[in-house]
């Protein structure tokens, strides 16, 4: 079929096969978490309460964090900010302080687990105590650091980092023989949720702070984590 040129003819281009296949659509963007993201409406997060020897009142801990990428193969959860609140006013000044720098460092984005050992390698000089279940906090900022470790493994940003088989049948047996060693004494503690898990006399595992370091064959042992002087 002719078609007939009623213009004068100012430039042309030559029809190619590649000029008419279709264009991949363009990848979607992934976002990460920076500091210029605005604050949702609505945050997920979880509310934790310390108690510790230190104070007649308990701390309530609240991480919130911001789910980035959602519905998409992409999706993680990322923290956004931190509350401390307490009846008790002593440590309010440095309790917000703390707040706002960390919620500073979570928005700031980027890999922000450092926190969890600056927090817990702060040591109390007047000295640290024992929490529920026989661990030892340095410090009570220590505490909100063990805190802040939980809700990262929480939202999967830290490993859990569980003992494999042979650590659980190792520690189950060497827990069965020091029990077997030790009288069955039935006493009210026995149905207090505050009674120690470990037994009576164990010393403190340096490795993961708890009170549950036995010896065994001549090694101390702990029971808790499989940590042992011999090796």
């Amino acid at each position: 079929m002719a078609i007939r040129i009623d213009r004068k003819i100012v430039d042309y281009n030559v029809a190619r096969p590649d000029d008419e296949a279709p264009q991949a659509p363009a990848a979607p963007e992934i976002e990460h978490m920076h500091e210029q993201l605005q604050r949702p409406d609505r945050l997920e997060g979880k509310s934790y309460k310390v108690k510790t020897p230190l104070s007649d009142h308990a701390l309530y801990v609240t991480i919130n964090h911001v789910v980035l990428n959602a519905g998409t193969e992409h999706e993680s959860r990322r923290p956004f900010e931190m509350f401390i609140n307490s009846k008790n006013m002593d440590h309010f000044q440095w309790i917000v302080a703390l707040t706002r720098i960390v919620s500073a460092v979570f928005r700031k984005g980027g890999d922000c687990t450092f926190l969890v050992e600056e927090l817990k390698s702060v040591f109390d000089p007047r000295g640290g105590y024992f929490k529920k279940g026989g661990k030892f906090m340095p410090s009570l900022v220590a505490e909100i650091g063990d805190i802040l470790e939980q809700h990262l493994q929480h939202i999967g940003m830290l490993d859990v980092d569980p003992l494999d088989e042979h650590q659980k049948a190792f520690i189950a047996a060497k827990r069965a023989e020091i029990d077997a060693r030790q009288p069955q004494k039935q006493t009210d503690a026995d149905c207090d949720d505050s009674a120690a898990e470990f037994p009576d006399g164990a010393q403190l595992c340096t490795k993961c702070h708890t009170k549950a370091m036995v010896m065994m064959d001549g090694c101390l042992t702990c029971l808790n984590c499989g940590d042992s002087k011999c090796g």
